[in-house]
């Protein structure tokens, strides 16, 4: 029986939406949790400034692209999950070496940094955006890579390095491949909180293309998969897609999400400022979960549309904190 509470856990880009949820699971499960956040200027550590259990980890402010650095963070680890990333798509188009500097030499600084700590388990935190759009659904792990972004293009590398590191040099890793997450936290740049906070607002949305389709999962059962993924011996060298296993159009999900916040009919305004260039829009993408049910006994638990309940009421509590019209990932 695997016992979170005998080991030291590193929880990599802890201060984000994800990051922050994992984190706090650790916690709740007893883990040691080292909690890495972006250092900056203002001392904030995103939202673990208000995480009731933020008094309960060790966090640490530092940059995954500074190398010396994550040996000294990764000293008595015993399993390390990466999550830290640049993300969103749209600043992929204009800061493509940042994607590289972040995603890919920093995936590489915590692969060399974990080998040589002799870690327990590498858990490296993959995207659906690696399979660009699906040439064949549901989209099982052996689907193609496509780069239609730079943004994907990175996160293609990272996980290659990820893998070429247990290739090499036997490092436990496995990779976590997450379709759309969603749940309380996540930013506007993301389109079910961008739909949510503009729609609190009035029965109009304004988004881009709305004709792409999406697989959604709510955000505990991304940290389930997260934690059974370091649990599960028969995972190392494996990557498994997470995802809700429905499929979606950004149209659909907006009259679904306006029914739900009370709305009798929505107006969906076209904003082409927010539509992606042309060849880089990933148009369809559902997740085959069937690897991730063999090897960990996942599968998703929440229904959909009670998750999208609960992620409505958590941003109807704090809809001062975003920008509905942040650009969309």
């Amino acid at each position: 029986m695997f016992d979170w509470a005998t080991r030291q856990v590193l929880i990599t880009g802890a201060g984000g939406f994800l990051g922050s949820h994992l984190a706090e699971t650790l916690v709740r499960k007893g883990a040691r949790t080292r909690a890495l956040v972006h250092y900056n200027a203002l001392g904030t550590r995103g939202w673990l400034d208000t995480s009731p259990l933020a008094g309960e980890m060790e966090i640490v402010a530092a940059d995954v692209c500074d190398a010396r650095m994550m040996h000294r963070v990764l000293r008595g680890v015993d399993v390390v999950f990466h999550l830290a990333a640049l993300i969103g798509v749209p600043y992929s188009y204009h800061a493509a070496s940042s994607y590289v500097r972040v995603n890919v030499e920093g995936a590489l600084n915590l692969l060399e940094a974990a080998r040589d700590a002799g870690v327990e388990r590498f858990v490296q935190t993959s995207t659906s955006q690696v399979y660009g759009t699906a040439q064949q659904v549901p989209i099982s792990e052996t689907h193609p890579l496509q780069a239609q972004s730079p943004y994907s293009a990175s996160k293609i590398a990272a996980d290659k390095l990820a893998e070429s590191f247990h290739r090499s040099f036997a490092l436990p890793v496995t990779a976590v491949r997450l379709f759309c997450t969603f749940g309380p936290r996540q930013s506007t740049r993301a389109i079910v909180p961008t739909i949510i906070t503009q729609l609190l607002r009035g029965n109009r949305v304004r988004l881009g293309n709305i004709y792409p389709t999406r697989d959604y999962n709510f955000v505990t059962d991304s940290m389930r998969a997260f934690l059974l993924a370091a649990e599960t011996e028969d995972a190392v060298g494996r990557t498994m897609n997470i995802g809700g296993c429905t499929e979606i159009s950004i149209r659909d999900l907006a009259h679904t999400l306006g029914r739900l916040i009370g709305h009798d009919e929505i107006e969906i305004i076209s904003a082409t400022e927010r539509s992606r260039p042309k060849g880089s829009e990933v148009e369809r993408l559902l997740a085959d979960t069937s690897l991730a049910r063999e090897i960990l006994g996942w599968a998703p638990e929440v229904p959909q549309e009670e998750a999208f309940q609960r992620t409505i009421e958590w941003y109807r509590r704090h809809l001062e904190r975003f920008d509905p019209l942040a650009q969309i990932e």
